[in-house]
């Protein structure tokens, strides 16, 4: 029996350990622990190891005690071995010396009588990750795998997998892979075999970048007699497990439509589960199998909506929005199969404010002309929520159904009740509907709420709105949204509105206390509109406005009222064909139209990238996070750096939606100040613009009104303004220059040589390059990326693979010569790179074509 701990000792407690002291108390007790034989001695085993895990929990370093741990290891007690186990496995990787002690006594107990300790013996010897003990997982991974117990087989499984990433070498060499895969396919236990599945599929897609074997193993886990064979075991295996086979049968490419029926019938009962993964993980493969099956398609669409329906309304709120997202993204693409079950959208009271303004996204799609009355009703009542931002979303909601014109009459009359109600964050929500002014191509549309988008595609009702509007004052719109909105209607309306020069013009006297640049910038425009159709009683405002936005602190609003200045210098016709320019009625809003970011979040249906309505590769491929920056609607992609042209083009978009323009305040300020006046640096005219030619043609008058030493913003001005104006774009920087190889036109090279060459050659280069997100995109069609690089005179000669890898093989001749040029190209649609192995005649110009090639790929989607 262990001698009694001193009373020091006592009073420190597991919770409340004493640090160096409790360890050297530890210490002693296990040292005299070990080997006894005592009857208690397993007990007073468990409680010494209990206090060591406290230890260990707390943040103490019992390292000290690895070597007495090893020692006491020596127990049939499973709960003491567990907890050693547990202490192996926290200190070995960073002790590494230290766990060369653990080996035999692991090693023993991988060959104990109990079949549990045997597993847990195995786990924590490939739990120890520590390169140097490689050689002694191999023999014991051998031998589990091939273990009577189903228990043991199954922990090898895994350990495989481990022992790969602590040593690819190690695991390709000892074949694990193969044992791996004869398990599979004839274990009788179902656990087994889904993590032997799990494990190979981790092995062999690592694998293949480097391996044509292993790329043509992973073909194999899609082939029939695998897939049907997990199939038929499904209903044996556990929830994750079953997920993991239905992943592995969504990508599996039936070869008539008598599978595709088979293996529908075969999962049909795993639509009615209980587990909400399993229930999305099987309408995936009814959805992916039945793509080219119109008829069946929307067959599985019918057949699917009761069990999504019922996760809905049975699971928490966190499963409840992961499986709205699903039912949103199917919504988006088939509203009318959901439209009679537009109730099963509505708001509940305990429902959190994400679930709802998912919901209200799903009612607005599902509208049409049978249920629109419903629907806006129930919307109006959320208007009055108290929750704030749902009262918001759903006036949104009620004016993106009016622009579906479903019963457009009775909605701009509920829209133009709500500017009856005493709240100012519904007033301005519906006045910026009211005047959604000129963003034919701004795809950022969340805050531009609901008559100003009405006025644009129906301007009819205008004089039904500016009615009501005439009656709101501009005192008491507190939002810069909403104040913006009704500035526009007063600039855009003028001419039926009486009192709106008046109305503009003690606006432009309280500049100095506007914060927004937002509003500012309307206001500018609306002058300028508001002084082409009502000339003697604006003139004044106009020129006041001018010499306000002139020594205006913010670089858009100096510079859009110096343009307007110009303007009118130049030419006032002019002016008015461009602040003032005819309008037609919008047809079609931006962010109503599909792209194919949407198309490929459907293609990883089931997935995170459902819920972040983003494809896979922009939320972890660091190299399309960096360059890329995507707004909260998938369709608008703002390029970085690294692609000039398109950021121009983008703006200009911009610009042209905004009276010409400069950006407004969607374009957030960088540094938000306070006040107008608060920036520090200033603005400095180049001299170019405000030259003799421009200033010998003014009166002093007009001369003063150009702040050539006023204050500047620090934002980067606006490109297309700028041009304008003379300040001159940046530059975009120069490509670097083409490479000096040229290709012949017209390569000839049959597959023998091809394959003989391959076999011959030694690898010149090997390199991985980026796609575009277009190009990811486009190679849902293989035969694209194979006519595009033709076009650049690269002939591919053998292609295959499944989604998300594909694998080509090209070739090109150089110009003037004999010499060729050979390319394996493995591309991973999700991650959108691409793994390059070139071999070549002449080596010395292997990494000119390695430029040229890239170059052309990285050109693939953007024509």
């Amino acid at each position: 029996m262990a001698p009694t701990v001193p009373s020091a000792a006592k009073s420190a407690s597991p919770s409340q350990p004493s640090g160096k002291s409790e360890v050297s108390d530890l210490k002693q007790q296990l040292r005299q622990l070990a080997g006894s034989c005592a009857p208690d001695a397993d007990d007073q085993r468990r409680d010494v190891f209990k206090r060591v895990i406290s230890c260990m929990t707390a943040g103490i370093d019992v390292s000290a005690a690895f070597g007495e741990m090893v020692l006491c290891s020596a127990t049939s007690d499973v709960v003491t071995k567990k907890m050693c186990y547990l202490y192996v496995g926290a200190h070995a990787r960073a002790h590494p010396d230290l766990a060369l002690l653990t080996i035999n006594f692991l090693q023993r107990d991988c060959r104990d009588q109990d079949p549990t300790i045997r597993g847990l013996a195995l786990r924590s010897l490939c739990s120890l990750r520590v390169p140097n003990l490689v050689e002694y997982l191999v023999t014991p991974l051998t031998t589990g795998l091939k273990d009577p117990s189903a228990y043991v087989r199954m922990i090898a499984a895994v350990g495989a997998a481990k022992l790969y990433h602590i040593s690819a070498t190690a695991c390709i060499d000892a074949d694990l892979p193969a044992s791996l895969k004869a398990l599979m396919l004839s274990d009788p236990d179902a656990q087994v075999v889904a993590n032997c599945l799990h494990s190979l599929q981790e092995i062999w897609t690592l694998e293949a970048a480097n391996s044509e074997a292993a790329a043509r193993e992973i073909e194999t886990l899609y082939s029939k007699p695998v897939v049907f064979y997990l199939l038929n075991k499904i209903k044996e295996f556990s929830e994750w497990a079953q997920c993991l086979v239905l992943e592995l049968a969504s990508k599996f490419l039936p070869s008539d439509n008598n599978e595709i029926f088979d293996i529908m019938n075969l999962l049909e009962d795993r639509l009615q589960h209980a587990n909400g993964a399993v229930v999305l993980s099987t309408i995936k493969v009814f959805l992916h199998l039945t793509m080219s099956m119109t008829d069946v398609h929307q067959q599985v669409y019918e057949r699917i909506k009761a069990p999504l329906l019922t996760l809905v309304g049975a699971g928490s709120p966190e499963q409840s929005y992961a499986v709205l997202c699903h039912l949103h993204l199917l919504v988006m693409r088939a509203p009318m199969l959901f439209s009679s079950d537009y109730k099963s959208f509505y708001c509940q009271f305990s429902d959190p404010s994400y679930v709802k303004k998912l919901k209200l996204e799903m009612l607005t799609a599902i509208a049409n002309e049978s249920n629109t009355y419903e629907i806006v009703t129930e919307l109006c009542e959320y208007a009055g929520n108290v929750d704030v931002p749902i009262a918001r979303e759903s006036i949104r909601a009620v004016g993106k159904i009016a622009l579906q014109q479903y019963d457009v009459n009775a909605i701009v009359d509920r829209l133009l009740q709500f500017l009856e109600m005493d709240k100012d964050y519904v007033t301005a929500e519906t006045l910026d509907y009211i005047a959604f002014a000129s963003r034919m191509f701004l795809i950022k549309t969340k805050m531009q709420v609901l008559v100003k988008d009405l006025l644009r595609k129906y301007p009819q009702w205008s004089h039904d709105c500016i009615a009501v509007v005439g009656n709101i004052s501009s005192k008491n719109i507190q939002e810069p949204k909403g104040k913006a909105a009704l500035i526009w209607m007063l600039g855009e309306y003028s001419q039926d509105m009486h009192d709106a020069p008046y109305v503009l013009e003690s606006l432009v006297e309280n500049w100095d206390e506007e914060h927004s640049p937002e509003v500012r910038l309307h206001l500018l425009t609306a002058v300028m509109k508001c002084f082409f159709k009502r000339p003697p009683e604006t003139q004044k405002a106009l020129g006041a406005t001018l010499a306000a936005g002139l020594s205006d602190t913010h670089q858009d609003v100096h510079d859009r009222a110096l343009f307007y200045y110009r303007l009118l210098q130049y030419d006032p016709a002019v002016a008015e064909c461009v602040v003032n320019p005819p309008k037609q009625a919008v047809s079609v809003f931006a962010d109503t139209q599909s792209s194919e970011m949407k198309d490929r979040i459907f293609d990883e249906f089931n997935s995170l990238s459902v819920v972040y309505q983003k494809p896979s590769y922009m939320f972890t491929d660091k190299e399309h996070r960096g360059p890329f920056e995507y707004s909260e609607d998938l369709t608008n992609l703002a390029v970085g750096t690294e692609a000039q042209e398109n950021v121009i083009s983008a703006q200009r978009y911009q610009e042209n939606d905004n009276d010409l323009l400069l950006s407004t305040s969607d374009k957030k300020d960088n540094g938000t100040r306070a006040s107008n006046g608060s920036a520090t640096s200033t603005y400095n005219a180049p001299s170019d613009l405000i030259g003799s030619s421009l200033i010998s043609s003014q009166t002093p008058a007009e001369t003063s009104l150009i702040n050539t030493g006023g204050p500047t913003y620090s934002s980067q001005s606006n490109f297309s303004l700028d041009d304008l104006l003379g300040l001159g774009v940046t530059e975009t920087p120069a490509p670097p220059p083409p490479p000096a190889l040229t290709l012949n036109t017209k390569p000839v090279l049959d597959p023998g040589t091809f394959q003989r060459k391959w076999g011959q050659l030694a690898l010149a280069l090997t390199q991985e390059c980026s796609l575009s997100p277009q190009g990811a995109a486009s190679l849902m069609n293989p035969q694209s990326l194979i006519r595009h690089m033709q076009s650049n005179y690269i002939q591919c000669i053998a292609s295959g693979g499944q989604p998300p890898n594909y694998k080509f093989f090209f070739y090109a001749q150089k110009d003037g010569a004999t010499a060729f040029f050979l390319v394996e190209c493995i591309v991973n649609t999700a991650s959108a790179k691409a793994q390059l192995k070139i071999k070549a005649d002449d080596g010395t110009a292997a990494e000119a074509f390695s430029t040229l090639f890239q170059s052309a790929l990285s050109k693939f989607g953007l024509s």
